[in-house]
């Protein structure tokens, strides 16, 4: 079994009028590096890359290259709607010393396999780094099937790794068993922080998923417990990462919620999110503390 990983889709902090607040979002980075996370993901849907402007997406990347610096693995979200801008964005990203994109394929459409393939292979033709591809079929209306994938690896060297968000791990071992006998280096991460354990030991690569912003500290302890095939503890963990993903039905947009907790869990950041999202509401944050208030009942048994 490879060593697996647990890497943070990071919430983007803005001020009130949606500008990106800079001195938060490095209190961020710094939470989540001294925590010991094994790598951040910026502008993945928690980043809320749909509703920042090109100019914005920029900005950010320039703030967490300088100021991440290296630290530890940082990978960009630069899927648009077109090829071009793609291109555009993730070379941007490359040039400014990142470790990779991770691009999600254009939505509204429900695209083809063909299209995908056309999609997906012009860009990694012309993107100088790794490229990361990330389904969420719930999003794009099209899933980025095995097959397909395959064939993007025979001609696309760069293609490294996939964020595979979807609930069913039979999706997702599927994904794996396809691709690992031909690609056994070619990383696969689970998008949902339960499917973590199931992910490793069906012979992924582990999981980028959101709750990490807010205890980064647990998701530390549980990749070790699995590196270190401590049974016991993994499955201590598994129940403590269960409970947790209660926040995700608190509000049917789990960001502004995310953003909440981190503050009350001590974090230096406004809760701010790009419009139409809204903060979280009076019996939103009520519902928030009491599920960490009993969340740190049970992790201090």
């Amino acid at each position: 079994m490879k060593k697996a990983k647990f890497l943070t889709p990071v919430i983007t902090a803005f001020d009130a009028d949606g500008n990106l607040d800079v001195q938060a979002n490095k209190n961020v980075y710094d939470y989540l590096i001294n925590a010991g996370i094994d790598g951040l993901l910026i502008m993945g849907s928690t980043g809320e890359f749909y509703a920042m402007s090109t100019e914005q997406r920029k900005e950010l990347i320039d703030i967490v290259a300088s100021h991440v610096n290296k630290r530890t693995q940082v990978l960009i979200g630069t899927g648009c709607m077109t090829v071009e801008d793609t291109i555009e964005l993730s070379n941007y990203a490359i040039n400014a010393g990142v470790d990779g994109v991770i691009i999600v394929s254009p939505y509204y459409f429900n695209l083809t396999d063909e299209s995908l393939e056309f999609y997906f292979g012009k860009i990694a033709e012309a993107v100088k780094g790794n490229i990361y591809l990330y389904n969420f079929p719930d999003r794009t209306g099209h899933d980025l099937s095995p097959e397909l994938t395959l064939n993007l690896l025979r001609k696309h060297s760069n293609i490294v790794g996939y964020k595979d968000t979807v609930s069913s791990m039979g999706h997702t071992r599927n994904l794996i068993e396809t691709i690992k006998n031909e690609f056994p280096d070619f990383q696969i991460f689970s998008g949902f922080d339960e499917n973590f354990v199931h992910n490793v030991f069906a012979g992924g690569s582990g999981c980028i998923s959101a709750l990490t912003n807010i205890y980064p500290e647990i998701f530390v302890d549980w990749v070790k417990a699995v590196n270190e095939k401590n049974m016991e503890k993994t499955a201590k963990i598994q129940k403590y990462v269960d409970k947790l993903s209660d926040v995700y039905e608190i509000s049917k947009c789990f960001i502004p919620i995310l953003k909440k907790a981190m503050i009350l869990k001590g974090l230096d950041i406004k809760d701010y999110c790009k419009t139409p999202l809204l903060q979280a509401n009076e019996g939103q944050t009520d519902s928030i503390k009491k599920l960490m208030e009993e969340f740190d009942h049970l992790i201090s048994k």
